[in-house]
């Protein structure tokens, strides 16, 4: 299960770590409707699912936004879904018997890419999806670091442009408000662009639009900028990139390739990637964490029938 702020994403997954079967459903908006009890039904629908396939099944693993405690199977703070203090671990492994993990889906989204996918067989990188939001899993010999409070990753924060526009967060110059999805459709409307333009639009205006091409060499730069930071902290071995902003591809990935290795005087850049998985990332490392729950074998490559472009089973 990837629950986020849109949508839940349930699947089921076969042992040879195909999805078999897929289901979405929109994440309850309504103040009145429980979030959590949506996410059980769903569990149940997707259980039953499995059992009409002829699959009996061996583990669950949820991930979701927010601060995660993936050690007690906590969901502390995610604002977008409404959780805090959810037990999920509890509540799910007491609704089927079985083992349940739990964990962050940016850093699911980053154990699927180290076992399958753009990172696959390195200790030490970095993926960023870029979404509504920016987020990183920092994987450091072979673990995604969680942090002292889990909130390890929070790159959207880094401050690219000191005093600068002000974020959501409250603070100013935040690379979200820069190079996020939506914060770049934000600021183009911001600064007097055409009305109702997301960021895949304003990509494929900035030939014909010096607004859009402004905005847009604004946040390649500040990505670039903080992949720099990183770079220079953290030494990874690469720096994948996720998210529907990538989808861009060269548009996006030449300029932040040549700002971070402007930035570097001294050494090589690391190579900047993109994802494998795309949007089905957090999905397969949820996955991952259900089987290893169950104390189940990994072995490097399962999962890789599942990335970008690749037809993984059925849908509804």
């Amino acid at each position: 299960m990837d629950v986020g702020g849109t949508t839940m994403k349930g699947a089921v997954v076969g042992e040879e770590g195909r999805i078999r079967h897929s289901v979405v459903v929109p994440s309850p908006a309504d103040s009145d409707t429980n979030p959590v009890e949506t996410l059980r039904e769903l569990c149940r629908l997707l259980y039953d699912d499995a059992l009409a396939l002829g699959a009996i099944p061996a583990g669950i693993g949820v991930v979701a936004p927010g601060i995660v405690d993936e050690a007690a199977g906590v969901v502390r703070y995610a604002s977008n879904i409404r959780f805090r203090d959810v037990p999920l671990r509890t509540l799910i492994r007491d609704d089927f018997g079985l083992p349940v993990a739990v964990g962050h889906d940016v850093r699911a989204a980053g154990v699927a890419e180290a076992v399958a996918g753009a990172a696959r067989g390195l200790d030490n990188f970095l993926m960023l999806p870029l979404g509504t939001g920016i987020a990183a899993t920092v994987m450091l010999n072979g673990e995604p670091v969680a942090g002292a409070e889990w909130s390890a990753g929070e790159v959207g924060h880094m401050p690219v442009h000191p005093g600068g526009e002000p974020c959501a967060c409250g603070q100013r110059g935040c690379l979200e408000v820069y190079a996020s999805a939506s914060g770049l459709a934000r600021r183009y409307i911001r600064l007097g662009g055409t009305p109702g333009l997301d960021s895949r639009a304003i990509a494929e205006a900035t030939c014909t639009d010096p607004l859009a091409r402004s905005v847009w060499d604004t946040a390649t730069h500040a990505l670039g900028t903080a992949l720099a930071t990183l770079t220079l902290t953290l030494d990874p071995a690469c720096i994948v990139l996720g998210g529907g902003l990538a989808e861009a591809g060269a548009q996006l990935f030449d300029p932040v390739r040549d700002t971070l290795q402007s930035a570097l005087a001294w050494r090589t850049a690391p190579a900047v990637l993109p994802s494998a998985f795309g949007a089905r990332a957090a999905q397969v490392g949820a996955a991952i964490l259900a089987r290893r729950a169950a104390g189940l074998a990994v072995p490097e490559g399962w999962g890789a029938q599942n990335q970008a472009g690749q037809v993984a089973g059925s849908e509804q």
